[in-house]
C-alpha cells in the first residue's frame, strides 16, 4: 500500500517576541501514513502537534524538510499554485472548536460549501451531500439549523463536510476535546467508521489515551520531535517513558502496571476492561499466567 503522506526531517520555527528571535515548533520530523492507515499522534501542549498538522494540510509550509503528498513533493522548487490546491483536496482537516467551522445556518448548506467552491454540477453535490451525511449518522437533521446541534452532532457535520469533498485523507486536530464524554463517543464511531468502511486515511490527534488505542500506530511527539513511535500495544506498553514525558497511559495499562510491580506477571497491552479484568482474575486464580505471591 503506498503513502498518502510522507514526511522527510520537517522543521518549523514561529518569529519570536522580538525582532530577530524564533521559536522553534518542530525538529527534524520524519514518518509516514499509509493510505487507509489510523495515526494517533500524542503529545503536551506545546510539543509541535498542531504545527505539524497545519504543514501536512498545507496551511504552513515546512522551513527545512520534505512534504510528499500521494507521492507529489509539496515543498519542492517546481511546485506549482495548482499542486498545493489538489495536495489540500487530497488531505482536510477538521479542528478543535466545531462552531468555528460551519458556514451555513442549514445543515445540508453546509456540507454543500465545499463540493460547491469546487465548482461541481449541482446533480453531484447532492450525491455528495447525501452520501456524506449518510456516513455520519445525520441524514435525519439535513434540514435542521446547525446552531440547534450539540458539539458532537456539530462536529459530525464539519466531518460531513470535510468528506464531501472527496479527501483521502483527513486529519482532526484534537476534534473531541471541547465535547462531553457522549459526544466524544458519537465522534470516536464517526472516525472508526470512516477509517474501517470508507477507506479514508485517518490522523487523530488527541490528548485521550483509550482513543489512540483504536488506531493502528501511534506517534508521541516531545519537544517538536519524535519520542516514540509504533503500535498502541508497543508504545503503551512502556508507561514510565510516557509519564517521564508528561502524558498518561491507558487506564487499564496503569492497573496492569501496578500489578506487575506488585511481582506478578500481567500483560501491559490490554486496553479493553473486560479483558484486563481477566487477566487480573487469571493471577488471583494462581494459574500458569500469573505468579501467586499471596
Amino acid at each position: 500500500m503506498s503513502d498518502i503522506i510522507r514526511a522527510e526531517h520537517l522543521s518549523y520555527s514561529y518569529p519570536g517576541e522580538e525582532e530577530g528571535q524564533s521559536v522553534q515548533a518542530l525538529r527534524d520530523v520524519s514518518f509516514s501514513v499509509k493510505e487507509g492507515e489510523f495515526v494517533a499522534v500524542l503529545g503536551h501542549n506545546g510539543c509541535g502537534k498542531s504545527t505539524l498538522a497545519k504543514i501536512l494540510c498545507m496551511i504552513l509550509l515546512p522551513g527545512e524538510g520534505k512534504l510528499y503528498i500521494d507521492g507529489k513533493d509539496m515543498t519542492g522548487e517546481d511546485v506549482t499554485e495548482e499542486d498545493i490546491y489538489e495536495g489540500r483536496r487530497k488531505v482536510g482537516m477538521v479542528f478543535q472548536n466545531p462552531d468555528n467551522q460551519l458556514v451555513a445556518t442549514i445543515v445540508e448548506e453546509d456540507v454543500a460549501f465545499g463540493p460547491e467552491n469546487l465548482g461541481l454540477p449541482p446533480e453531484k453535490i447532492r450525491r455528495r451531500v447525501d452520501w456524506a451525511l449518510e456516513t455520519v449518522g445525520m441524514t435525519k437533521y439535513a434540514r435542521h439549523a446547525t446552531h440547534r446541534l450539540s458539539g458532537g452532532q456539530k462536529q459530525r457535520i464539519a466531518i460531513a463536510g470535510a468528506i464531501a469533498m472527496d479527501r483521502k485523507c483527513i486529519i482532526f486536530d484534537e476534534s473531541t476535546a471541547m465535547l462531553d464524554p457522549h459526544g466524544r463517543k458519537e465522534v470516536m464511531d464517526t472516525i472508526s467508521r470512516l477509517n474501517r468502511e470508507e477507506g479514508i486515511t485517518v490522523i487523530h490527534i488527541t490528548h485521550y489515551m483509550n482513543e489512540a488505542t483504536m488506531a493502528d500506530r501511534v506517534l508521541v511527539m516531545q519537544d517538536g520531535g519524535i519520542l516514540m513511535e509504533g503500535t498502541p500495544e508497543k508504545v503503551f506498553s512502556q508507561p514510565e517513558k510516557l509519564w517521564k514525558a508528561g502524558l498518561d497511559v491507558p487506564q487499564t495499562t496503569e492497573l496492569l502496571w501496578y500489578v506487575q510491580q506488585a511481582g506478578y506477571d500481567v500483560a501491559l497491552d490490554i486496553f479493553d476492561p473486560a479483558a484486563c479484568a481477566c487477566e487480573i482474575a487469571k493471577v488471583l486464580k494462581g494459574t500458569p499466567h500469573g505468579r501467586d505471591n499471596a
